[in-house]
C-alpha cells in the first residue's frame, strides 16, 4: 500500500489517537479524556478526508462525510450506555445509518458482472452462527439486531462488489476495512449479549479504528489512481 506524505503523517497521528483512546477507555480515572479521545478517532479521519478528497465527485464526498458523521454520533452515544439502555439503541441506529451511507458509496463502483453468490453464502453462514449464539439473550433487541446484521452484511457485500471495477489497492483497502467492521461489531455483540470477552474494549476499538481507517483510505485511493469515479 503506497501512502502519500500526508497519509503517512496522518497515520502516525491517527494511531496515537487510537492508543490514547484505548488507554483512557481502560482507565477509570481518565474518563473525561476518554470522552474526547473516542470521537476524535473518526473526526480525525473526517478531517483527512475533507482535506484530501478534492478529486472526488461531490455526491461520493457528501455521502462519505455523512457516514463518518453518523459514526461519530454513534461513538458518542455508545459512551453513555451505562446511564440508559436507550443510548445503545440510538447508537445502533447511528451506526446503521453510517453503514447505509457506505453502502451507497460502494454501489457507485459496483461490478454488475461480479457473481456474489459464494461470498453471500459465506456471510450468511457466519451471520447464522453469530445469531445462534445471541438469539436467546436479545429480548426486545431481537428485531433491531436482525436489521443491523442485514445492513452490515449488505455493506460487506457491496464492498466485495467493487472488485474488477476499481483499482486493486482501493478495492483491498475498502474490502478489508468492511471485514474489520464486521469483526468489531461481532465482538461488541458477543460481549454484550452472550458473554463478556476479556479485553473486549481493546479488540473492539482496534478493529473498529482499522475498519474506518482502511475504508476512508480506500475511497481516497480510488480517486487518485482511477478515473472511474
Amino acid at each position: 500500500m503506497e501512502l502519500t506524505n500526508t497519509e503517512k503523517q496522518f497515520s502516525i497521528l491517527f494511531f496515537v489517537i487510537v492508543l490514547f483512546e484505548i488507554i483512557t477507555g481502560s482507565t477509570q480515572t481518565l474518563q473525561i479524556a476518554h470522552y474526547i479521545a473516542k470521537p476524535a478517532i473518526v473526526m480525525s479521519l473526517m478531517f483527512l478526508f475533507i482535506k484530501t478528497s478534492g478529486g472526488i465527485s461531490k455526491s461520493i464526498k457528501r455521502i462519505t462525510i455523512l457516514a463518518l458523521g453518523f459514526s461519530v454520533l454513534g461513538d458518542i452515544l455508545l459512551m453513555f450506555v451505562n446511564q440508559s439502555p436507550h443510548f445503545f439503541t440510538l447508537g445502533l441506529v447511528a451506526f446503521l445509518l453510517a453503514h447505509v451511507m457506505y453502502i451507497l458509496v460502494f454501489l457507485k463502483h459496483r461490478n454488475k458482472h461480479k457473481s456474489i453468490i459464494g461470498f453471500v453464502i459465506l456471510l450468511l453462514l457466519y451471520a447464522s452462527g453469530l445469531f445462534y449464539l445471541l438469539k436467546d439473550s436479545l429480548g426486545d433487541m431481537l428485531i433491531p439486531v436482525i436489521v443491523y446484521m442485514i445492513v452490515i452484511l449488505s455493506m460487506a457485500t457491496t464492498a466485495f462488489m467493487r472488485k474488477g471495477i476499481i483499482n486493486t489497492n482501493s478495492y483491498n483497502l475498502v474490502f478489508i476495512g468492511a471485514i474489520f467492521f464486521m469483526i468489531s461489531d461481532s465482538i461488541l455483540a458477543v460481549n454484550k449479549f452472550y458473554q463478556p470477552i476479556a479485553l473486549s474494549n481493546i479488540s473492539i476499538m482496534l478493529t473498529y479504528a482499522l475498519a474506518q481507517f482502511l475504508i476512508v483510505l480506500g475511497i481516497l485511493k480510488n480517486t487518485v489512481t482511477n478515473s472511474k469515479v
